[in-house]
């Protein structure tokens, strides 16, 4: 990466691996989403979340201006926890309000945070949870800034 010292394989640089990246998207506590306000601006908030079968599943108020800015635009960033070994995903939003997939995303997130969400727990108005879908992946090592960048594609 011209500009910024990074490593070649021949220099001790090398990918971390997918399961390095995948699992600290499962570990992380916390997550941060990006979205986009109708007027450009970014809008950033924690939630929580959880990875399951190659996306991230986080729910919110149906009027929540993260949920809003996602109908409008479902172009996000959301973001591990620990700036240490951060773990990037740029992706595409998807409302999911499938009765089924919703009582999976309340069951990981239930084992998750030790809590007993019901269906209830969902917008009463809006039973729905957000599944991200990863475009691209970035991730590095903090002890290893300039060997570690990776990148995955999908």
């Amino acid at each position: 990466m011209p500009g910024y010292g990074i490593k070649s394989p021949d220099e001790g640089g090398g990918l971390l691996p997918w399961a390095w990246a995948e699992g600290r998207l499962v570990r992380s506590h916390d997550y941060w989403v990006a979205s986009v306000r109708p007027d450009g601006r970014p809008h950033v908030m924690p939630v929580w979340g959880a990875w399951n079968q190659g996306s991230f599943w986080f729910s919110g108020s149906g009027k929540s201006r993260k949920v809003l800015n996602l109908k409008q635009n479902p172009a996000c960033t959301v973001t591990t926890d620990n700036p240490q070994e951060p773990v990037v995903v740029e992706g595409t939003a998807e409302i999911i309000d499938n009765v089924a997939l919703l009582a999976i995303f309340l069951n990981r997130i239930n084992m998750k945070y030790r809590t007993n969400y019901t269906l209830d727990y969902l917008d009463p108005e809006v039973k729905t949870c957000v599944k991200v879908k990863p475009i691209r992946v970035l991730a590095l090592e903090q002890e290893n800034f300039t060997g570690s960048p990776t990148r995955w594609d999908f």
